[in-house]
C-alpha cells in the first residue's frame, strides 16, 4: 500500500516508516519539521509542510493515489497544553480536520490516529478498558477527545473508516539502534532517568512517594515503541477488511512504578546516580494501566517487550549512541 506518515519525522512517527518500508509499503511522509528531525526519516518520500496549510494538504494527497493516511502529527506536552490551549486545539483538533477534509475530497477512506490515554483524565479503576468514560483534565487529553468525536460524522457523511489508537506510555528506542526519542525539552521518564545515569543530568527526581502503590511511587503502563508501531499496521489490515470506526487501548496491561524503572536503569546501565524526591504534581494519578484484550483479540495483536529492562536497554543503546555522535571532538 501506498500510506501517507503526518509527522512521520517525530519520534513514534519515523519508527513507524521504518517498520513501514521493512513490510514493503511505498511510504510518503509530511512534516513541518517543527519538533521531528529529517534525518530520522530513513526511506520513502518526504514533503515538508503543515497540516495548517490546507493547501499544502491537498497538493499531497491529490498528488498521488494513498490508501490510508497515519496521523502523529500532534503536540503532546501536558503542561503545555495548560499554559497555551489555542496551541494544542489548532494543531491536534483543527489541523487534523484540514487533513480530513483532504482525505474526504481525495477519497482517501482509512485513517490511523494516533490518540491517548489522557482522553479519559483520572482513571476511576484499572486497568482501564475503552468503556472508561472520557473524562481528559486538560487540554491535550480534550484536544484528542475532540478528534475522536469527529470520526464518526466523518465515516458517516464520507466513508471515512478510522482507528483511533489509545497510547498508554509509549518508551524505548529502535532495537537497531538508527531511531529513539529525541524530544526537546525531554519530558518522558525512561529518558529523563537515563540522564541522570549518563551524566548528563545531575540527578533525577521523584514527584511523590506516597501514592497507595506498593512502593509508593506512580505506576504506568510502558509500551515499547515498536509495539505501538506493529499494532498501527494491525489497525490497517482491520480496514482493509472492512473494520469500522473504532477506539482501541495500547498497552501492556502491566505497570511499572517510578522506583521500578530507576532500579531497571541502575541494573541495565550499572550507575548510580542522585535521586531526588518532590512532592506530587497535580493531576498526577497513582496508577494508569492499560486494559489492552480488545486489541488482543480484534486485531490479533499483543506486546512483545513486556520486561521493563529490555525497554530501558534499547533507549539506553540510543542515548550512548547519541551521545558519541554530540561530543566534540578530542
Amino acid at each position: 500500500m501506498h500510506i501517507l506518515v503526518c509527522g512521520g519525522a517525530g519520534y513514534i512517527g519515523s519508527h513507524m516508516v521504518k517498520l513501514l518500508l521493512a513490510r514493503g509499503h511505498d511510504v510518503t511522509v509530511f512534516d513541518n519539521l517543527s519538533t521531528g528531525h529529517r534525518s530520522a526519516v530513513l526511506g520513502g518520500t518526504f514533503e515538508c509542510g503543515d497540516l495548517g496549510d490546507p493547501a499544502a494538504i491537498d497538493r499531497v494527497l491529490g498528488g498521488a493515489k494513498f490508501d490510508a493516511v497515519m496521523h502523529f502529527a500532534a503536540f503532546i506536552r501536558v503542561e503545555e497544553s495548560v499554559a497555551q490551549p489555542g496551541k494544542y486545539f489548532r494543531n491536534n483538533f483543527s489541523n487534523a480536520i484540514n487533513l480530513l477534509d483532504a482525505m474526504a475530497k481525495h477519497s482517501v477512506r482509512r485513517f490511523i490516529f494516533s490518540s491517548t490515554a489522557a482522553v479519559y483524565g483520572e482513571p476511576r479503576y484499572v486497568p482501564v478498558d475503552e468503556k472508561h468514560p472520557r473524562e481528559p483534565i486538560n487540554p491535550y487529553g480534550l484536544s484528542k477527545r475532540m478528534v475522536e468525536d469527529a470520526l464518526p460524522d466523518y465515516a458517516s457523511a464520507y466513508g471515512l473508516q478510522s482507528v483511533p489508537l489509545r497510547y498508554f506510555n509509549a518508551a524505548g528506542a529502535d532495537p537497531d539502534g538508527e531511531l529513539g526519542p529525541r524530544h526537546n525539552p525531554l519530558t518522558h521518564l525512561i529518558p529523563l532517568v537515563l540522564r541522570a545515569a549518563a551524566g548528563v543530568n545531575p540527578n533525577v527526581k521523584v514527584f511523590g512517594r506516597d501514592y497507595p502503590t506498593p512502593d509508593g511511587t506512580a505506576v504506568r503502563d510502558y509500551i515499547h515503541v515498536v509495539d505501538l508501531c506493529e499494532a498501527h499496521l494491525a489497525a490497517i489490515d482491520y480496514l482493509v477488511k472492512g473494520g469500522q470506526t473504532r477506539a482501541f487501548n495500547l498497552g501492556v496491561g502491566r505497570g511499572f512504578s517510578v522506583q521500578q524503572v530507576i532500579d531497571s536503569v541502575k541494573r541495565v546501565t550499572g550507575r548510580d546516580f542522585e535521586v531526588i524526591t518532590e512532592g506530587r504534581r497535580a493531576g498526577d494519578p497513582s496508577e494508569l494501566i492499560a486494559d489492552p484484550s480488545l486489541a488482543n483479540s480484534v486485531f490479533g495483536w499483543k506486546a512483545r517487550y513486556v520486561n521493563i529492562d529490555d525497554i530501558v536497554a534499547h533507549n539506553w543503546a540510543w542515548q550512548l549512541k547519541t551521545m558519541a555522535e554530540t561530543a566534540p571532538a578530542k
